[in-house]
């Protein structure tokens, strides 16, 4: 009976895909750098110090985190006096007032979904980080799941301006941002980058690992 080979992976055949346009191809050489035969893009085999920076980006979003939702997001004037509201107060309100799908929505893209993201991110980097190859396909898929998501990242901000927008409109007061707005949108670019440092091929590489 013949023995099967070995999967050869794509780094070993010569292969890369392309990061904007998603070839998978044989780069050509340009200028002395790898780039993408169909679109040009400047192409890697690795990212580099992919696990150091996705730990970076990822605790300082952690951190950040805390008062994007304790620190008020707007300050509102009006004739009633001054007022602050945090991320949930506005959820709170609006639930309240009769918009219970605007508050079902604030809530779930202003603090559930960044809170998932920095979770399923954690999870990844502590997986690699500890050289676990149990459930990779898994992780791989946790992973898409997180990409996928990241290109919806600013609806967090539109919500916010929108929920501002809609108090000022119903009450006829004067709005400003509040720091918890800045560290917000601060949590959001940062997760953003967080999942853009992560490279997926660290996953299989504990599969590698166990098998040499």
């Amino acid at each position: 009976m013949t023995k099967v080979a070995s999967a050869l992976s794509a780094s070993q055949a010569g292969l890369l895909v392309c990061p904007c346009c998603g070839l998978v191809c044989r780069p050509a050489v340009r200028i002395g750098a790898w780039a993408c035969p169909r679109c040009g893009t400047a192409l890697a085999s690795r990212k580099t110090d992919s696990l150091s920076r996705t730990w970076a980006f990822l605790i300082a979003a952690m951190l950040l985190y805390i008062p994007a939702n304790l620190l008020p997001v707007m300050e509102t004037a009006s004739l009633f006096g001054a007022e602050e509201d945090t991320i949930l107060s506005g959820v709170v309100y609006f639930w309240t007032s009769g918009s219970q799908g605007l508050a079902t929505l604030i809530f779930v893209v202003s603090i559930l979904v960044p809170l998932l993201k920095m979770g399923t991110l954690l999870v990844l980097a502590v997986s690699v980080h500890l050289r676990s190859s149990h459930s990779v396909h898994q992780r791989a898929l946790l992973f898409r799941i997180v990409e996928a998501v990241g290109r919806w990242s600013m609806l967090d901000i539109f919500v916010v301006a929108l929920m501002v927008g809609l108090v000022q409109f119903r009450t006829l007061a004067v709005i400003h941002a509040g720091p918890g707005a800045a560290a917000f949108g601060s949590v959001v670019v940062l997760t953003m980058l967080a999942a853009r440092s992560f490279d997926p091929r660290l996953i299989w590489d504990c599969i590698k690992d166990d098998h040499d």
